[in-house]
């Protein structure tokens, strides 16, 4: 059996985060009743004009920018032509051309397990509009929803590296990790919800191989539309098992483009792939070109908020927290703009880290709210931590006061005042007495040899002091109270 190199190129689609679609003012929303949003534009009816979504061309322009590429200062839109139910023109307004898409040959850098970092070449980044939907009706029938017809749609394709000449990505997990640093940035641009269950964010692979020692690349796949992290990476490995079979038992692989069968984690042949030649495509004349000045772009990098790569880093280098408490930090851009705000109130980074990812973190899953929606603010965490340190309080009293303070939205101080941490020395050692005048059985086996029993001895003192004696202290004054 011969040994193969798999390739993988990605075209990832995104839904823009806009109010209105692409060329007409129709809304836009997930759901509803089939074909209420929609007009003579969008589901195009001889004599109608398009107009652009300005803010959908802006969307693009900083996700290109995000993605370092470079920006076509002139740029015109093209119809894509094919014929297929779900495209009511019976072409879709897209874009073509190696320089014409308004971002091109830029690069994504994901991290590696090795703790470095890899380069993904983006061949382009362009806009174009979505078509509408089919759907199986409940009599057997089908029909075709029409609502996302003419949505705003971003498209990101990968390339093929400079230097090799073969697409970056050459495994599952490597398709994988792009596609999640892709749509963390998406997030952060909010350009995109990245909700892959609605299909507002659909991923594409085309997958080939080619035996070792062959630079020529095989034939490829295309895996349509999978909307999770796991089906592409399945989708991936399936692919390259499967073709790795066809070419073992001297068959050939065709191009196609196939569907994923979620259940069966499997493939399936839908109908042979198209080249670029067969879409007919031509400047839609309906539609004048976009142009661009230096000033409009330089406004747009400008815009741009610090990047998921960039912060994980800063958390790293600048704040001292582990490549794990980073990355589930950043993995949202909500939970890292909460934490920045406590550590800006003085918060300790490392404190406030621990605090948000177990407490916090579970008392927000425990009750479906968001940390923007609880009554704990960055200010409350920061109040926490400072009692904390400053021993008015010990961390199984810190617990129930942060579930109090969670309810109530009262600062953990207020709920600590006249109820936090018992350090007094004296009324410490008072309890201390009374526990082993209360214990005489115990003490005498501790004072003939047997020591494990003052733990036990400990935790009386912490029962009578309802927790608030400071335990170090405890120790300290039963040992003392044993020895005389």
């Amino acid at each position: 059996m011969a040994n193969y190199i798999p390739s993988v190129g990605m075209e990832v689609h995104a839904e823009l985060a806009t109010r209105t679609k692409m060329f007409c003012r129709c809304p836009v929303s997930f759901g509803g009743e089939a074909n209420t949003r929609v007009c003579p534009v969008c589901l195009g009816l001889p004599g109608t004009l398009p107009v652009p979504n300005r803010a959908a061309v802006e969307m693009v322009l900083r996700t290109a920018l995000a993605l370092n590429c470079k920006i076509a200062m002139e740029s015109v839109f093209h119809r894509k032509n094919y014929f297929y139910p779900d495209l009511p023109k019976g072409y879709q307004v897209s874009q073509y051309g190696e320089t014409n898409p308004l971002g091109y040959h830029g690069f994504l850098e994901i991290p590696t397990a090795e703790g470095g970092l890899k380069r993904i070449t983006i061949r382009r980044v362009h806009l174009e509009e979505d078509t509408g939907k089919l759907m199986h009706l409940p009599n057997g029938g089908s029909g075709v929803d029409y609502n996302r017809a003419g949505t705003p749609l971003m498209e990101i394709v990968t390339g093929f590296n400079p230097e090799t000449g073969v697409p970056d990505i050459s495994t599952p997990d490597e398709a994988k990790e792009y596609l999640t640093q892709l749509r963390l940035i998406l997030l952060y641009l909010g350009v995109c919800d990245g909700k892959m269950e609605e299909g507002s964010l659909r991923c594409e692979p085309n997958i080939s191989i080619r035996p070792f020692g062959v630079d020529k690349l095989g034939t490829k796949s295309e895996l349509k539309n999978l909307n999770s992290f796991r089906s592409v990476q399945l989708g991936v490995a399936f692919e390259v098992r499967r073709q790795t079979a066809v070419l073992d038992e001297g068959g050939i692989v065709l191009q196609e483009t196939r569907g994923w069968n979620e259940q069966r984690e499997a493939s399936f042949a839908m109908r042979l792939k198209e080249s670029e030649n067969d879409y007919r495509y031509f400047p839609d004349p309906d539609l004048i070109p976009m142009q661009f000045d230096e000033a409009t772009i330089a406004d747009l990098r400008a815009s741009l908020p610090e990047l998921p790569l960039a912060k994980l880093r800063r958390y790293q280098d600048s704040l001292g927290l582990s490549t794990y408490d980073a990355s589930v930090l950043v993995a949202d851009r909500d939970w890292a703009t909460y934490f920045e705000a406590c550590v800006q109130l003085g918060g300790d980074p490392k404190g406030v880290c621990n605090w948000m990812n177990s407490e916090f973190a579970r008392l927000l899953n425990e009750s479906g709210q968001a940390a923007a929606e609880s009554n704990v603010t960055p200010a409350h965490i920061v109040d926490l931590l400072r009692i904390l340190a400053e021993g008015q309080i010990n961390g199984k009293m810190a617990k129930t006061i942060f579930a109090d303070s969670f309810e109530s939205g009262k600062l953990p101080s207020e709920l600590a005042a006249g109820g936090g941490q018992i350090t007094d020395e004296d009324a410490v050692r008072e309890i201390v007495r009374g526990v082993l005048a209360a214990n005489p059985a115990i003490v005498e086996k501790f004072r003939s040899g047997n020591e494990g029993v003052k733990g036990f001895l400990v935790g009386q003192v912490m029962k009578q002091s309802e927790g608030r004696a400071n335990p170090q202290l405890a120790q300290k004054l039963v040992l003392e109270e044993l020895a005389v």
